[in-house]
């Protein structure tokens, strides 16, 4: 029984996480490299104005932070197919239209910015205004979400169906 405080569960295609997983690889394998490239620039002196050894010290903290993101990403990711379900959930294909004009639909997929490399389908979060205005709807189900731009947005969920990217 869950209590409302998980996370709701990122789901992978094996392709997916193979991509994820060489990728984090290749980012560990260079950790050597951008250490070096640091130690090298460290060498030329003055650390004030070389632009080269803050440049490598930038690149490294950037190598690290996706490291720790993919790594926790991979740790918790679910590999396979998303389980059916009876209200929209991250990992489905959900079809909207919006205000009350049913020719204004927008069909995306609720998930990751990760999942959003493995396919060609517009992928909006979970955690964006919509993905939480729609979370746990129904089909025939009308919503309301405040955009960016500070608009109430009427949203009616048409259909939600797993993906199968």
């Amino acid at each position: 029984m869950s209590t409302g405080n998980e996370a709701p569960a990122t789901w992978l295609s094996q392709d997916a996480y193979d991509r994820l997983k060489a990728e984090l690889d290749e980012h560990i394998a260079n950790r050597p490299v951008i250490a070096a490239e640091i130690n090298a620039r460290r060498e030329e002196g003055d650390l004030r104005e070389n632009g080269g050894y803050h440049a490598a010290r930038e690149e490294q903290g950037k190598a690290e932070g996706r490291i720790r993101y993919l790594q926790e990403l991979l740790r918790t990711a679910k590999v396979g197919e998303a389980p059916s379900a009876d209200a929209v959930a991250p990992g489905m294909v959900v079809t909207i239209y919006f205000d009350d004009d049913k020719d204004d639909t927008e069909t995306f997929l609720l998930g990751s910015r990760e999942i959003a490399s493995t396919t060609d389908m517009t992928v909006y979060s979970p955690e964006s205004a919509l993905g939480k205005a729609i979370l746990g709807g129904r089909a025939g189900q009308t919503c309301t979400y405040t955009a960016p731009s500070g608009a109430d947005i009427k949203v009616t969920v048409v259909s939600f169906e797993p993906f199968s990217g």
